[in-house]
């Protein structure tokens, strides 16, 4: 006899019972109770209904022909399909024997005969509810150690389980794709005896071993870690105690291999060093295209102190001619030689001080000293345009910290701009050059012409290699400016004055500000870096 009798599929409770009898008491019992109910009258049929549907409560006889059961239940547990079903015992023997019997094979209750319907009904209610609740959770186990194991097997980077010991219980995929083994064969292992050459010399300065003996944990990179194969790596590493509650249990280590990240870290650091050179070398070449369009006014300023000492020194050698020399005259005649000579060194002084490529870097330096030194540079490119120069430098500005060499460059750079836009709009203003500090603590330096301003464009391209609104010029003069002042830590840019012509601005750090070095100088003025 085997019937399906209720077909709600919320919980479906098996009835097991050789006597007929028995099995329509049951039934009347549960049948409005919302339960599906499934009917056998021997072991072999509830076995086989059992392993068809997997009931959560099976009320099951135990004296019954062929297979009493004991057996049926015993049967019933070795079956993983059916082994967490709850199995109630029906019987009218009352020992304790046979009870104890019952529940060491697995039973979870006991209904003793004749029934009391009521409960039936509770025993069933309670049971049903848990093995549900038990099959909801093993279910929710499932999908998420399923979710670990995808999200585990998908992540690039090695992970392992260590116990106390450093014993590896858990490998990803990935960690043995890093190890170049199957991951089987990592299972087992000692994790320090398998990645450190030196795990003989004593335990405690391994890497991960404070996490594993201690639960401190740990994150290093560049450790050189070894294969099964002995062939080594260098590693990234991050370590995690395990804890279950208060007691440590070993450590979780995610690792990679970094040497392809070396590699290009390397590379990377070559390419730096390679733009900077250029960089350099542009900076010095655009220095001497300066100093060659500088070149005529240059030699003229040159020209004039020599001038003077050819004829000083010719009037010298007229009144030394005489009979009795005036000493007075000749000694004022002199004085004017050396004089001159002082300014003529002074020149060279300054031409060899812009062309010079910087060895030193950067220094600690007055910034309202070399803006006076780059101003009287300047006074060579004002006599040829027509123009003048104003300075004018906030009281008690503070030192900076900047190559003077590049920074004199910058600020000549856009003095000369200036002076050529001035005279362009054929204005008798002078050039105004100030220095102040910022809100933000910084030092700013302003340039302001008074020529016919700025395009609508010039956000676009004016910093731009090779672009100039000059007839004559390569371009490389403002691109070289700010690739010069951001290598400083600061900022160049511009603004349209309301009065009209533009002002071009540099930022620099202070000497001592947070995020910069100080380095030595010679008097901490323009002139450490002749």
């Amino acid at each position: 006899m085997t019937e399906v009798v209720s077909e709600n599929a919320e919980v479906t409770v098996l009835l097991v019972d050789d006597n007929p009898q028995n099995l329509k008491v049951l039934y009347e019992t549960l049948k409005d109770k919302g339960y599906r109910l499934l009917i056998a009258n021997e072991g072999e049929k509830a076995l086989d209904l059992a392993h068809r549907h997997q009931p959560e409560v099976i009320l099951l006889d135990i004296m019954m022909p062929e297979m009493d059961g004991y057996e049926v239940c015993q049967r019933l547990k070795a079956n993983p399909a059916t082994s967490d079903c709850a199995v109630v015992f029906l019987s009218a023997l009352d020992d304790l024997q046979a009870k104890v019997k019952g529940f060491s094979l697995g039973g979870a209750d006991y209904i003793s005969k004749p029934f009391q319907s009521l409960e039936v009904i509770a025993r069933v209610k309670t049971h049903a509810r848990v093995i549900r609740l038990e099959r909801e959770l093993q279910a929710r186990n499932r999908e998420l150690q399923g979710d670990q194991t995808r999200i585990l097997n998908s992540i690039s980077e090695g992970i392992y389980g260590l116990d106390e010991h450093g014993t590896i219980e858990f490998a990803n995929p990935a960690a043995g794709v890093i190890m170049r083994c199957p991951v089987e064969d990592l299972i087992g292992r000692n994790f320090f005896e398998t990645h450190f050459s030196t795990a003989t010399e004593g335990q405690p300065g391994l890497p991960v071993y404070a996490t594993c003996r201690e639960g401190i944990a740990e994150n290093q990179r560049n450790i050189r870690m070894q294969r099964t194969d002995e062939t080594g790596f260098p590693a990234e590493y991050r370590s995690t105690p395990k804890h279950d509650g208060d007691e440590l249990h070993g450590a979780v280590v995610v690792f990679r291999d970094i040497t392809v990240e070396l590699e290009n870290e390397r590379a990377l650091d070559e390419a730096r060093e390679l733009v900077q050179e250029q960089r350099d070398q542009l900076a010095h070449t655009s220095r001497l295209t300066t100093m060659g369009e500088m070149a005529a006014g240059v030699a003229h300023e040159v020209n004039q102190p020599l001038t003077a000492i050819a004829n000083y020194a010719r009037v010298s050698k007229r009144m030394m001619s005489v009979e009795n020399p005036n000493l007075t005259v000749l000694q004022e005649t002199l004085d004017k030689i050396e004089a001159q000579s002082h300014r003529a060194s002074e020149i060279i002084r300054r031409i060899r001080r812009f062309v010079k490529k910087p060895a030193t870097g950067k220094e600690i330096l007055s910034l309202s000293a070399l803006l006076e030194d780059t101003r009287q540079f300047a006074e060579v490119d004002a006599r040829n345009n027509d123009g003048a120069i104003e300075l004018a430098v906030q009281a008690d500005l503070p030192d900076v910290l900047a190559d003077p060499i590049q920074v004199q460059q910058v600020a000549l750079n856009l003095i000369r701009n200036a002076l050529e836009a001035t005279r362009s709009a054929e204005s008798e203003s002078p050039v105004e050059v100030s220095a102040r500090v910022t809100v933000d603590g910084g030092v700013r330096v302003e340039v302001r012409d008074h020529g016919i301003g700025l395009a609508d464009d010039a956000e676009e391209k004016l910093f731009l290699p090779f672009y100039t609104t000059k007839d004559e010029g390569m371009g490389i003069g403002l691109p070289t400016c700010r690739s010069l002042i951001q290598a400083q830590g600061g900022e160049i840019g511009f603004e349209r004055p309301e009065g009209g012509g533009a002002c071009f601005f540099f930022t620099l750090p202070v000497a001592g500000a947070p995020g910069t070095t100080s380095c030595p100088s010679g008097d901490g003025g323009p002139s450490g870096a002749v």
